[in-house]
Formats: C-alpha cells, sequence, structure tokens
C-alpha cells in the first residue's frame, strides 16, 4: 500500500483531530488479542486512538482507513506489526520494584534450590524475566543473585538471567544498559558500589550497569502467543509480574500452563501484587504472597 503524504490545509490530515471509528477499533483490537493477547477494552478507545496517531504522523497517513489497510495486509504484518505493538503495549517497570521479592529470592528460594542439588556448580540456575521491559527488572535479578553468591560461606553457582519481551524498542534499552540517575534510586547503596558504573562526565547523568552483570543477561524478543517459547533449557525460576493482566482470563490459564512446560519441578514463579492463580487448573502451590511453586504431577499439594 502507498501511503498518502499530508496536505498542509487538509484538516481530515491533522493527526490530533483523525478519529478512530467504533467498527475499526473493533477490527483492530480484535487484531491485537489475536496477534499478542493483549485485550483492549472500548473503555481504551481514546488510549489505542493516540498512540496510533503517532504511526499515521510517522507514515504520513491520512486516516485509520488507510493505516489498518496497510496493517493488515501481508506486508504490514511482516513489518508495521513490531512497530504497532511498540505504540500499544504499556511499559511500566522500576529497580527493585516490589522488594519484598528479592529478599524472598534470596532467603528462601535459592537456598532452597541449592540445597536440593536442582541448581549446583554443574547444573546452573536460570532466571526468566517475562515481559522485561527496558531491563530493569532482569538487571535487578541479576545483580540480587550475584551479591547472593558472592557473600561469605555461599558456594556460588553458575546463573544466567533470560530477559523477554514483545517490544523491540524496550528490548534495545535493556541491552544498551545505560539509565538516567534518578531510576536508580530505589537501589541498595552497596548494590550500587558494587554493580552500577558512573559516567565519566558526571553532567550526563547516566549510570551503565557493569560488565559482570551484563554477561550474565540475555536479551530476546518473545510473544507469549508464540507455540514454542524456543528455550533450550529448563527454567528454575520465573518473574512474570504485572504482565498477566493484560491478558483475559482464558488466555492467562493457557499461558502460565505454557509456562509449567517450561519450568523444572520445584521451580518458583513470581507474579504481580494484582495478580492470583485463583481458581486456575495449574500445578502450583503458594509459598508466599504472590508466589508459587511449580509440583510435580502426580504428588499432590501439601
Amino acid at each position: 500500500m502507498t501511503a498518502h503524504p499530508a496536505r498542509p490545509g487538509d484538516h481530515a490530515t491533522e493527526y490530533g483531530s483523525v478519529r478512530l471509528s467504533n467498527k475499526l477499533f473493533e477490527q483492530l483490537s480484535g487484531f491485537i488479542h489475536s496477534e499478542v493477547g493483549i485485550k483492549i477494552t472500548p473503555v481504551k478507545k481514546v488510549m489505542l486512538e493516540g498512540r496510533l496517531q503517532k504511526r499515521l504522523r510517522k507514515l504520513g497517513m491520512r486516516s485509520f482507513e488507510d493505516y489498518c489497510e496497510h496493517l493488515f495486509s501481508d506486508e504490514g504484518r511482516s513489518g508495521e506489526l513490531v512497530n504497532m505493538i511498540d505504540e500499544v503495549t504499556t511499559n511500566k517497570t522500576d529497580f527493585f520494584r516490589e522488594p519484598v521479592h528479592f529478599d524472598f529470592l534470596t532467603s528462601r528460594v535459592l537456598p532452597a534450590l541449592m540445597k536440593g542439588g536442582k541448581v549446583s556448580a554443574a547444573n546452573k540456575l536460570t532466571i526468566w524475566s517475562a515481559g522485561c521491559s527496558s531491563g530493569e527488572e532482569p538487571y535487578t535479578i541479576a545483580m540480587v543473585v550475584k551479591d547472593f553468591m558472592d557473600a561469605d560461606g555461599v558456594q556460588p553457582i553458575p546463573f544466567q538471567v533470560i530477559a523477554t519481551d514483545i517490544s523491540r524498542r524496550v528490548l534495545e534499552k535493556g541491552q544498551r544498559a545505560i539509565y538516567e540517575e534518578e531510576k536508580v534510586v530505589p537501589v541498595p547503596a552497596e548494590i550500587k558500589r558494587k554493580f552500577l558504573l558512573r559516567s565519566k562526565n558526571p553532567g550526563t547523568g547516566l549510570v551503565r550497569i557493569a560488565p559482570e552483570i551484563r554477561s550474565c543477561v540475555s536479551f530476546r524478543r518473545l510473544n507469549f502467543m508464540d507455540g514454542d517459547f524456543g528455550f533450550r533449557e529448563k527454567i528454575d525460576v520465573i518473574f512474570c509480574r504485572n504482565v498477566i493482566i493484560y491478558f483475559d482470563k482464558v488466555i492467562q490459564e493457557k499461558l502460565l500452563n505454557k509456562f509449567c512446560k517450561c519450568m523444572k519441578p520445584g521451580g518458583y514463579i513470581f507474579m504481580g501484587h494484582s495478580e492470583t492463580l485463583f481458581g486456575m487448573d495449574l500445578p502450583f502451590e503458594q509459598a508466599a504472597p504472590t508466589v508459587y511453586r511449580k509440583i510435580q504431577v502426580g504428588m499432590g499439594r501439601k
């Protein structure tokens, strides 16, 4: 499809006044739901309209009809779909968000996995940050685990953090590993000293994650709707916090069942404070508020 350039004085091309009809909203929301699983309800129509107006401006298109014709085409699916997803997905994250989870990781989860022999020098610890956004969560995990392994009396074991998101834009930011100083305010002072590097030019107000932490984290793009997540290794711990709230109940349960298949028995999953597994037929037992442990099928719940 050929994009139509905007013409001065043409009110239809003043993007703030371009409106998304109810019919096109239903088509777009249905398309987004089928492609990435996110349910956009009618109350979010204005939000979707505003975010996609950025794409109209970028492409020089005069209407949402033009945009949808392009998006739904083979060309659009191969090229524009990724850009559209970048606009409509919500990417809110912080370093040490919900810090009680990281306390539980080091005080309960890591000792249990190491004592039970599920992870060892010969059996690397694998943690997945599912919906990693711009990298604050996986780098927090890596810093916390590395600090735990460095402690006196702990026999360190190798570990990796797999960080995935559907948004190409936030993955690129995470891979750069450079953040504004105000973003790292929640990081404890000792962790900052060990794992954060200040810019040689103090005026930039930027810090970078240290190489020893960056080397532990690998980023990749992943759509939860993909049939196979493509992991070669089984996962010990999954952080999937404030992610499934964007999906309906049916997709939530399907997604969590797929997570189960990726996890080792005895592995843990951390959820967001507003998320629950209540009412779902899943092989998990609650280990703490919003933390669940995968049980071995056939063994029963404790």
